[in-house]
């Protein structure tokens, strides 16, 4: 059972109300956003848009030890893009949610973690916030407004 805002003491109590209203709308918000802010950076690997290109990616993929290059940068910018996608419209939610964490890991830890923490020095902080975010979204699964849950199935 979920908590109401009137399970705590609130400090403007007239608030209830609103939060209460408005709390089925959190999760699909976190889950939307995390599958559509996933594809633009797939959208650049695999149709060259903003100045992005499959075989710049794959180059840099290889010098940083990640092998075959050509083909991983494919996998990437298909669960980048369409697992996007997916995870957005709660469509195959679970499985796209754990193979974007799963890459975003990775990108933590393999490509930014030498750089420290900070995302403006090159750091992993902002594949790590947004692994963490799919890792979430694996763990709720597609939530009510979800294309899974209108179809009646879900992994």
């Amino acid at each position: 059972m979920a908590a109401s805002s009137t399970d705590s003491r609130l400090i403007i109590p007239a608030l209830a109300g609103l939060y209460d209203a408005l709390a089925c709308a959190a999760y699909p918000i976190v889950r939307i956003t995390a599958g559509l802010f996933l594809m633009p950076h797939g959208a650049q690997k695999l149709f060259g848009m903003w100045g992005g290109n499959i075989e710049a990616t794959a180059g840099f993929f290889e010098k940083v030890g990640l092998s075959p290059g050509l083909p991983l940068a494919y996998l990437v910018g298909f669960i980048e893009f369409f697992g996007g996608l997916c995870v957005a419209i709660g469509f195959l939610t679970r499985p796209f949610a754990a193979a974007g964490a799963f890459l975003l890991f990775v990108a933590a830890f393999k490509v930014h973690l030498g750089a420290g923490f900070f995302v403006n020095k090159g750091g992993y902080e902002y594949a790590l916030m947004w692994a963490l975010l799919m890792v979430a979204v694996f763990c709720r699964g597609p939530g009510p407004f979800s294309v899974d849950r209108r179809i009646g199935k879900e992994f």
